[in-house]
């Protein structure tokens, strides 16, 4: 049994070619769920409202509202099944296993409904091209379960970081949470500022959902499991400012694309460095000096030490 307190264990090998017919499966499944939770979710600045999060088993919704009560989806990738629960004590699951799109699709609503839970969502993908309806999907279908849980488990990693990230800023941020429509991990942080419209463009998206997404100046970073061999943790602030794309970022395997309009640290530099963490940490907040000094951001009004209280303890 491997020990989980390694740091191969904690910080996992996973190739992209080796899983992306099941990337690709999955990213249309968590759609769907994070359709459901659209659905029924009252909107938060910027969608945060649509979002899922990392779990002691995978990826949640959390709790949504329903009626007069409130129910939840959680992807489980260690028993590989997706529950759903209601706060009445029903509950039901879809197995996690190769199967159409469609299939999850019909699977996931019927239980729904054997819940007594109504939704109605759009019912096509977002992000993606060609962007076929989900009862019509059946070209997708791949489920490989070791590589899932690697998957989950490189979330974990990144989440446990990125939460220790965030702690530092005392100024909007958003939480650490996993978008579905790119299929990526990620935390955002705003100067305060608005932010020029923006222009919109992801393939299968309203432009006006981009503008809500844009609306204030910000820095992103986050994990993306496509590009490079194994995934890549990115970092890119909006708008951005003169002299962002050539600001002195760590570790030395970091690098600005001009193609992505972001900086990229590959995940694997991250997963064969001495200590794993604090290379993130090291990418994380350099990327952020980036947006905030060429932005001329107020850090002392935004910034705070979150160690701040520890000599009370």
């Amino acid at each position: 049994m491997t020990d989980p307190h390694t740091t191969a264990a904690r910080w996992p090998q996973l190739r992209v070619d080796d899983w992306t017919a099941t990337r690709d499966t999955l990213h249309l499944w968590t759609q769907i769920v994070g359709k459901i939770r659209l659905a029924h979710a009252p909107l938060v600045n910027h969608w945060w409202q649509v979002t899922l999060y990392v779990s002691p088993r995978g990826l949640t919704t959390s709790a949504i509202p329903y009626g007069a009560g409130v129910f939840d989806i959680e992807f489980d990738f260690v028993d590989h099944r997706l529950a759903l629960r209601s706060s009445d004590g029903g509950a039901r699951h879809v197995t996690l296993e190769p199967k159409p799109v469609a299939d999850f699709y019909a699977e996931t609503m019927s239980a729904l409904d054997e819940l007594g839970i109504a939704v109605t969502i759009q019912a096509t993908p977002n992000e993606v091209d060609p962007a076929i309806p989900f009862a019509d999907d059946r070209e997708h279908g791949s489920y490989d379960r070791d590589a899932v849980n690697l998957f989950w488990r490189q979330l974990v990693a990144a989440d446990r970081v990125m939460h220790q990230f965030r702690s530092r800023f005392i100024g909007k941020v958003s939480p650490v949470h996993f978008f579905w429509g790119a299929l990526d991990l990620a935390c955002t942080r705003f100067s305060g500022r608005t932010a020029p419209e923006h222009p919109g463009g992801a393939p299968n998206v309203g432009d006006w959902v981009m503008v809500e997404g844009y609306s204030h100046e910000l820095s992103s970073c986050g994990f993306w499991p496509g590009g490079g061999d194994e995934g890549a943790f990115y970092a890119y602030a909006y708008p951005e400012p003169d002299g962002f794309a050539d600001y002195p970022v760590a570790p030395r395997e970091a690098f600005y694309s001009k193609e992505n309009g972001q900086f990229l640290l590959p995940y694997e530099a991250v997963r064969t460095a001495a200590d794993p963490d604090r290379t993130l940490m090291e990418f994380l907040q350099t990327t952020y000096d980036a947006a905030a000094v060429r932005g001329d951001w107020d850090r002392a009004a935004l910034e705070a030490d979150p160690h701040r209280w520890s000599h009370k303890q």
